[in-house]
């Protein structure tokens, strides 16, 4: 579907069907709310007036960001950069021991009894929950990490990918899931880790967890191990999440899929086969082979226990007793994570995206109302609401379709019998109700100071192929190799709202291309970036972005950049922080204060192996580490100004 021109413009085709430019797509998409008016000259936009919003004008005051931005570094490259004036302290290692009793990693002897207590292995999402609870403390809190997947052949000497071992197995499964741990600052302004604080926690692949909301009785929950689908085993794949206003947080299980196999031992005509299949399950053996162990990942052996994976998890940081949850309310597809805000009447929105290509985004509104008085009364709020999923048109507005059971195609004749049909199969019903389909939707946030929502999308080298979609208003490029961010209104700023208002914030990619934007901002001033991931904001509301893939879309290592969102600098992306081989960043999460940043260093070495790596990040021997570090400036001011 797309394509050049005569004049070298990349062609996308609205969904009304109407061919266009990209500069002709982003002059009717670009524009503050219809307020600033945009011309294509010479296949770039230039900006020639504008009528600010009150809000707009307050924060165009706002001077920006005021830190030296690092230049981006080679694949190869193995040490993390940051701006002059800061400097980034390693926090908490894979493998580190969580209690008194756990033992000190030793990696030529891992066992899933020693792993369960120390420190996970891949991190992604952050939360930093001040102690005491409801209090700003930026000194003393509770980091809630998750720990997506495991690197196996980084993991173990002389990794068999064909032929793994029990011990192997069950070490990568303790080594996924989830770990809560305590953190202080001390009077110097580094930060540790409280060793046997007992808050101090790990949620693995094997711990006891519970379903609840409107599919938690469904009978593809039961499984022959556990008939009553009262105790669901572990939670797996989490990858970004977001925090309560109660102060729990909630995980999302991503890639689920991957630790599943033999779909094709299921009957093509059980109608599980065509859910399970919508998802992606493997039809024949998985890559990590755990089916050969726990027969619970085989399907042909039980083919409901996947059913049991890919929601969203809450955890209480502040209460190691309380059961971990799995909302099924909130849908059941590959979650990024979720972000929560308290509506205008007291309800609570939570949003989400489903990293795949050509999936949706989604939010979910409760029915009843946040109670700040009362945080009890608050810890089943998530299982009673509406779920909806986002319908992008071509002139800049948008529609939050309801995915409700009887309404519209969402009934007994397309297969849905109950509410629990539809959040099971949740795809199914986005792709029935008519939902744009995204270049994968990573993490959702809303900017806490202009209440917009940004939708980061981080690639979809598919779209346009043959046999996909092709592009669309909201999805502009072909073979979109570098993502783009989208920056969402709701209507009267209301989060609960069913309407919206969007246009296209960032088109990612070298500046030197010609189908890059970054808000109208003058594109020889700003950073490379590729593949936008975990995004984030600090208390002036600009926009964090951390990246995951830059090394195919631009050829450098992956990193964290810093844009305003309103002024004169809006648009004005810098790189502060580049990564080190082979990794991602994930996180990132600020205190309170704004004087701590932390940062999830992710798979440092991905793609090398245990006896030949390619990073030896963090401790410069041996092998990589996945770990959380701190970013801080040496005068112990606030990042980025």
């Amino acid at each position: 579907m797309g394509g050049r021109d005569e004049k070298d413009k990349w062609i996308v085709r609205s969904q009304a069907g109407i061919g266009q430019t990209l500069e002709e797509v982003l002059a009717l998409r670009i524009s503050r709310r219809g307020m600033l008016k945009t011309l294509a000259i010479g296949g770039s936009l230039v900006l020639i007036g504008s009528s600010l919003s009150a809000v707009e004008e307050a924060l165009a005051a706002n001077p920006g960001l005021k830190f030296k931005a690092v230049k981006p570094t080679d694949p190869n490259f193995d040490d993390v950069v940051v701006p002059e004036g800061y400097y980034a302290r390693t926090l908490i290692r894979w493998g580190e021991p969580l209690s008194a009793d756990a033992p000190d990693f030793d990696v030529w002897l891992q066992t899933p009894e020693a792993q369960v207590k120390q420190f996970g292995y891949n991190c992604d999402f952050i939360g930093f929950l001040p102690l005491p609870y409801g209090s700003n403390n930026s000194n003393r809190g509770l980091l809630v990490v998750n720990h997506e997947y495991t690197n196996e052949e980084l993991m173990f000497p002389k990794y068999d990918f064909e032929n793994p071992t029990r011990n192997q197995v069950d070490v990568g499964i303790a080594a996924h899931g989830m770990s809560v741990v305590e953190v202080v600052r001390a009077p110097d302004g580094t930060w540790s880790y409280v060793r046997n604080s007992r808050y101090n926690r790990r949620v693995t692949g094997f711990s006891a967890t519970r379903l609840s909301g409107p599919a938690a009785d469904h009978p593809w929950m039961r499984t022959s191990a556990d008939p009553g689908a009262d105790a669901i085993l572990g939670t797996l794949n989490n990858c970004a999440g977001g925090k309560t206003p109660w102060g729990t947080v909630v995980s999302g299980e991503e890639n689920f899929h991957q630790y599943f196999a033999n779909l094709n031992g299921l009957d093509r005509n059980d109608p599980r086969y065509a859910v399970h299949r919508r998802y992606g399950m493997p039809t024949a053996e998985s890559e990590r082979k755990w089916e050969r162990f726990h027969s619970r990942f085989d399907i042909s052996k039980e083919p409901n226990e996947g059913f049991r994976f890919g929601w969203c998890v809450e955890i209480d940081p502040y209460d190691p007793l309380r059961p971990v949850v799995k909302r099924t309310a909130l849908g059941r597809f590959r979650h990024e994570g979720a972000t929560f805000v308290v509506a205008r009447d007291g309800r609570v929105v939570g949003y989400q995206g489903d990293d795949a290509q050509f999936e949706y985004v989604y939010k979910f509104v409760t029915n009843g109302k946040f109670n700040p008085r009362n945080r009890e009364a608050n810890m089943n709020l998530l299982d009673d609401g509406v779920l909806y999923v986002a319908k992008f048109n071509p002139d800049g507005t948008g529609e939050w379709l309801p995915l409700v059971y009887g309404q519209g195609p969402l009934t007994p004749e397309n297969g849905f019998r109950s509410q629990g049909d539809v959040l099971i199969n949740t795809r199914l019903a986005a792709d029935l109700v008519g939902a744009t389909k995204m270049d994968r939707p990573e993490d959702v946030e809303i900017n806490p100071v202009n209440k917009k929502v940004y939708i980061a999308l981080t690639n979809n080298t598919r779209r346009g192929a043959s046999g996909q979609p092709g592009t669309d208003a909201a999805n502009p490029r072909p073979n979109n190799a570098w993502g783009h961010i989208i920056e969402l209104t709701e209507r009267n700023d209301d989060h609960a709202a069913t309407t919206f208002r969007w246009e296209i914030f960032i088109l990612a990619g070298l500046p030197s291309q010609p189908d890059t934007y970054f808000a109208g901002f003058d594109k020889s001033k700003v950073s490379p970036i590729g593949a936008p991931d975990n995004v984030a904001f600090d208390s002036q509301g600009n926009l964090w972005i951390a990246t995951d893939g830059a090394p195919r879309a631009i050829k450098f290592n992956d990193g964290l950049f810093a844009v305003p969102v309103s002024g004169s600098q809006r648009g004005n992306l810098q790189q502060f922080f580049s990564s080190v081989a082979g990794s991602e960043v994930c996180g990132p999460e600020f205190t309170p204060d704004n004087r701590t940043l932390f940062l999830a260093i992710q798979h440092p070495g991905e793609g090398s192996t245990f006896e030949n790596p390619s990073s030896t990040w963090p401790d410069r021997q041996g092998l990589p580490r996945p770990s959380v570090i701190t970013v801080q400036r040496f005068d112990s001011g606030v990042i980025g100004t």
